[in-house]
């Protein structure tokens, strides 16, 4: 692991030529966070939301629609704020699975297929069992909260990473006035904040906590690691060691740079993250709540001292923290019923992209047994073909990732699709 900016600390008279080389801003940047070993099945798991990310889209945008039927020109207008290229057809008839596409009137529409709205409507009704589920998360969110509070605007960033649906606001809070209340003391539209009316001392246990009391031992944090990783054990051990501080815990008696303050950090990142549908957040986005959850400025260096909770990843070039324990292999240990549907929607995408891909091959083959041209493709490279194109159509037509402004507009949705 490697900090550049440890070498840069006291060298001010060469920063200012440094930053005048091309691109040196971009390569300091890319340093400037410690570098953590890959592991190919949690790298998996970070990516595998953007199988679904677009069509998911492309699924909300027909469903706003009154009649829940779009035209093709309609969609192919808002391939541009998917970043989509190509013509919207196309990519419609790559999915059968998930979206019909008929001619009527001498125009093209789309309409989601029977499979689709079928998941639909049990995604709906699982939003309406799990209301118990978003009260008990925002309490959890306002009460780790410096008092007890939380923007509007900021925690909308992070609602579907909850599992929260788009109109929580009017279908939650006005049910609960003994939980919850509108409140803006500065009078500015974005200062809204969400505050906690009283505190719930049974919701004040964290996941560390709960397991612990399942098992009937001390609380304290798990390690994933390998036991390969002798010096990273040994810091973790070192670390478990002090007694594990509850992120309900007022900060007020921790003082500021701490080990009893960093101990109660982990555990804010821990149990926010063990909140999430898929128990990962960006670190940017963390990062936007330093102050309601009394955060460190350097936060991604204090996660990356602790590889055996946390895996920290850098896919898209935007920095992702995981909870290890939540994941065996690529796979999440405990799934949200809002997951389960969710990978019911990702299954069925990729049984149609698999039924076009493979009605393609078939016609490709056709066409060159007429111009007897029968060339010999073994399975392995058939198989490898496929999987190219699957991952094409995912990532070319997403548009240009490493082009900054098109990885920001990528990572948004990525991140704020995750659970709607």
């Amino acid at each position: 692991m490697v900090i550049v900016n440890i070498y840069l600390g006291n060298t001010s008279s060469c920063q200012s030529r440094l930053y005048t080389l091309p691109c040196f801003h971009n390569i300091l940047r890319s340093f400037s966070l410690w570098s953590m070993k890959k592991v190919p099945e949690l790298e998996s798991a970070l990516s595998r939301n953007r199988r679904w990310i677009v069509n998911n889209q492309i699924k909300n945008i027909i469903l706003r629609l009154p009649s829940q039927v779009a035209t093709v020109k309609y969609l192919q207008k808002k391939f541009k704020t998917l970043d989509l290229q190509g013509k919207a057809i196309n990519w419609l008839k790559k999915y059968p699975c998930c979206f019909e596409v008929y001619f009527e009137n001498n125009e093209h529409y789309c309409r989601l297929t029977k499979r689709m709205m079928s998941l639909v409507e049990e995604e709906e009704s699982v939003k309406e069992m799990q209301e118990s589920a978003y009260v008990e998360r925002l309490v959890k969110l306002l009460m780790m909260s410096r008092n007890q509070r939380l923007n509007v605007v900021k925690l909308n960033e992070l609602k579907r990473n909850f599992g929260f649906p788009d109109e929580y606001i009017i279908r939650i809070l006005p049910k609960y006035p003994d939980m919850f209340q509108l409140v803006n003391y500065s009078g500015r539209k974005s200062s809204m904040e969400i505050e906690l009316v009283s505190w719930k001392p049974e919701l004040a246990v964290s996941a560390v906590e709960a397991s612990a009391q399942k098992q009937g031992t001390e609380p304290c944090f798990s390690c994933c690691l390998p036991s390969t990783w002798v010096k990273s054990w040994e810091k973790f051990k070192e670390f478990n060691a002090t007694p594990y501080i509850s992120p309900y815990l007022d900060t007020k008696g921790l003082g500021e740079g701490s080990k009893e303050m960093e101990k109660r950090t982990i555990g804010v990142v821990h149990e926010l993250l063990s909140l999430t549908l898929w128990k990962k957040m960006s670190i940017v986005k963390l990062g936007h709540f330093k102050r309601e959850f009394s955060l460190p400025e350097k936060l991604n260096v204090l996660l990356l001292k602790h590889p055996g909770i946390f895996y920290v990843s850098n896919k898209y070039q935007i920095y992702t923290v995981l909870l290890r324990e939540a994941y065996n292999g690529s796979e999440l240990i405990e799934k949200d019923p809002l997951v389960v549907v969710k990978d019911k929607f990702g299954e069925l995408m990729q049984e149609g992209l698999h039924e076009y891909n493979q009605r393609h091959r078939l016609m490709n083959l056709e066409k060159k047994k007429k111009r007897g041209m029968m060339p010999v493709r073994s399975e392995k490279s058939e198989d490898v073909r496929t999987e190219i194109s699957q991952q094409d159509v995912i990532g070319d037509k997403l548009g240009g990732l490493f082009d900054p402004e098109e990885r920001k507009r990528f990572y948004k949705v990525l991140f704020d699709d995750g659970a709607s």
